[in-house]
């Protein structure tokens, strides 16, 4: 437990006992290899790479929710932010909305998707269901198959018809794209939220291997009550998630403070897709956790608004979220979404889960943006940055990271605890990584100040204070170029060569202590220590999350993101722009001037001017007022802002619904070429009592 000196100044905090049992190696019924003698596998603990440990990151990305013009150019933007591997539904509704008529052609072309991830230098993971959710039309099932009245999702004869059917053609589209063909598809989940059937599901495993499809990983989903679901057993790795919050939650009461922002080992959260799965009692199973990597393919790093519940997601809420889950022990990096999207809109019907349709929640027809790490739009969020602290991290050290175990803090509390210090260990039991989180969605920590962690092998780092909203882990007996870092008080980024990248930690002097020296860093990118045959560089807080590895060099942007297109740095804000790139030695600078002038946007008061055709979606059947503002752009370069607070607003241009959404406190962007030669009308209703806003609710306190 947390120790006082006499005086008061300095709180001890040590760790639990922590066990490191062996791997179980050569029992899972997956790996692959390919031409070129890449082998891909994974044991109990963590994925390999020829053999070597790594920390894959992954992030969703929906090609059908784009146009396949955005395609590459937006998977370069995911590669620049660290993600590794794309993951992507493929939504039967959208192939095949009419009974026979299949469709793979242009936004809807997922080989062409594949091509253009391998191309960014992405892997890809595909979801190929049949049922898949994300908050799609029937879960993604097409009208006609729920008009057949046939039981689905299950062994049922002919339902595995239909399903067979369907994998056949995904399978045309995807043939020569696996990983034993030379090809970046690397993993395959099967159905989802499906927990209470092992059976189904490895039929599915059965009838796709029949088919043709082969990968070194195959998954499905492992959250259900608090038993796990029912898989096949070392057929699939059960994979996990965690959102801030719950907007499929029924009513609009205060949630509960999210347990996600404390430590905890266990992967299982049963309140994900508690709106469409059921609670099943005890039956003696239990899925055994200790046979399988901890997976991730639902990290929030943004969050999708419900009509009921509104949602402000901040950069720390993701951030936070994913650090919290790699200290406890997370090796595969997966969110949702990492990049927002827009639904399409198909021949019969819109593609949105309502509760028009059957489902429990109403969403936007069009709008999926997801306050995410990059938008609908492809501009992007705080969390971007942030979250690549992590990714590069992973990228260079995860080998190191990879075989570490969690140990927890020698007293922890719960989620409603807002005054202890939330921090834990991943160790080998020689060396690790102390992580803190000191930052918990819709509350206010207490600060914590004389901190000095103390590690079970007898490390003390400096004494730190852990203030204000922040998050971070440090390293201990780590190796940098043979040289052993007893302590640091800055986060690990990357390395080039014999150079190492830390991150200032707000508000915390860096310090770096090896055996015989103690170094104190100044931050900033034109500083570095040198200590025997290595350098450190320890950048500030601000530009650690400009930081970019695009190739082989580093990049700093100037305040911006910056990202690697074609051979072409590119800059997601529009206009000139500042960088650097890391030569071995400093910084250089470099600079594009790009002419550039944003459009501006003009609204007034005007008449209704035609019958809206979703006009039933936006007033969700009330008799409640509709308002219409007329809209003017000067031109189509830049993105467009309103901020307007109403409960629902649509824009049509030329009388074609373009854009919609569900009002959450938050300025709505809109890019000026939606708009730009167009009639375009705003029509919105006013803000409803019966809607829970964040800012409406109360905020927590420690102390309250």
């Amino acid at each position: 437990m947390a120790e006082k000196s006499a005086s008061g100044a300095v709180q001890t905090m040590k760790f639990g006992k922590g066990t490191f049992p062996a791997p179980i190696g050569n029992h899972l019924r997956m790996g692959d290899t390919s031409p070129s003698g890449e082998r891909l596998y994974a044991n109990s603990l963590y994925f390999t790479r020829n053999g070597k440990p790594f920390i894959g990151v992954m992030g969703e990305y929906h090609f059908s929710r784009d146009r396949k013009e955005n395609w590459y150019e937006e998977l370069c933007k995911m590669k620049a932010g660290g993600i590794s591997v794309v993951s992507t539904y493929l939504f039967w509704i959208c192939h095949e909305e009419a009974e026979g008529e299949f469709d793979f052609s242009g936004d809807l072309d997922v080989r062409s998707f594949v091509l253009a991830a391998q191309k960014a230098g992405l892997r890809v993971w595909v979801r190929i269901g049949p049922w898949a959710h994300g908050e799609c039309r029937n879960g993604g099932f097409p009208d006609w198959l729920l008009e057949k009245k046939i039981p689905l999702r299950c062994d049922d004869a002919r339902y595995l018809a239909y399903a067979r059917r369907w994998y056949e053609k995904i399978y045309e589209q995807l043939r020569g794209l696996f990983f034993r063909e030379g090809g970046n598809i690397v993993g395959i989940q099967f159905d989802n939220e499906l927990v209470n059937d092992a059976v189904h599901l490895m039929t599915l495993k059965r009838m796709a291997l029949d088919i043709g499809f082969r990968a070194p990983y195959y998954s499905v989903t492992g959250w259900n009550s608090a038993y796990g679901a029912k898989i096949p057993v070392d057929e699939v790795l059960p994979v996990f998630g965690g959102y801030m919050s719950a907007p499929w939650a029924k009513g609009t009461e205060e949630l509960p403070l999210s347990h996600h922002y404390v430590f905890d080992p266990n992967r299982n959260d049963s309140g994900v897709g508690v709106d469409v799965l059921k609670h099943l009692p005890p039956d003696g199973w239990l899925l055994p956790y200790e046979r399988y990597p901890f997976v991730t393919c639902e990290l929030g790093a943004g969050l999708h608004s419900t009509h009921h519940r509104r949602f402000i997601v901040t950069p720390m809420d993701a951030y936070a979220l994913s650090l919290v889950k790699l200290g406890s022990g997370n090796n595969l990096i997966g969110y949702y979404m990492y990049h927002g999207g827009e639904n399409k809109i198909g021949k019969y019907s819109t593609l949105n889960e309502t509760r028009a349709s059957g489902y429990p929640n109403d969403y936007p027809i069009l709008n999926y943006d997801y306050q995410t790490a990059l938008s609908q739009y492809g501009q992007s969020n705080g969390q971007y940055g942030l979250l690549n602290m992590l990714h590069l991290f992973a990228q260079d050290f995860g080998d190191r990271l990879a075989p570490m175990r969690y140990v927890p803090s020698e007293e922890a509390g719960d989620e409603n605890d807002l005054k202890s210090l939330r921090y834990c260990l991943r160790t080998d039991g020689e060396s690790g990584f102390v992580f803190v989180n000191h930052h918990q969605r819709r509350a206010k920590l207490e600060d914590v100040k004389g901190v000095c962690f103390v590690t079970p092998e007898g490390v003390r780092f400096p004494k730190i204070d852990v203030c204000g909203e922040n998050c971070f882990f440090l390293s201990y007996r780590f190796d940098l170029g043979g040289n052993l870092l007893l302590s640091a008080t800055a986060q690990p980024l990357c390395r080039d060569g014999d150079t190492f990248f830390f991150a200032q930690i707000e508000g915390i002097p860096p310090r770096y202590v090896f055996e015989d020296a103690e170094l104190f860093a100044q931050a900033g990118r034109e500083n570095s220590l040198r200590y025997k045959n290595i350098r450190i560089v320890t950048l500030k807080s601000e530009e650690a999350v400009h930081l970019r590895r695009l190739g082989k060099s580093l990049y700093l942007g100037d305040g911006c993101d910056v990202y690697e297109s074609g051979g072409e740095i590119r800059c997601i804000r529009p206009g000139s722009f500042r960088y650097w790139i890391w030569d071995g030695e400093g910084f250089s600078p470099r600079k594009k001037n790009i002419p550039f002038e944003n459009a501006r946007l003009t609204a007034e008061d005007c008449a209704p001017c035609f019958e809206p055709k979703y006009i039933r979606e936006l007033t969700l059947g009330a008799d409640v007022p509709v308002h219409w503002k007329r809209l003017r752009v000067s031109g189509d370069r830049g993105f467009v802002s309103i901020d307007l607070p109403c409960d629902a607003a649509q824009i049509y241009a030329d009388g074609q619904l373009v854009a919609d959404e569900y009002y959450v406190g938050l300025p709505w962007t809109l890019p000026a070429r939606l708009l730009y030669g167009r009639e375009c009308f705003l029509i919105y209703t006013d803000m409803r009592e019966d809607v829970s806003y964040d800012e409406r609710g109360p905020f927590r306190f420690a102390g309250d």
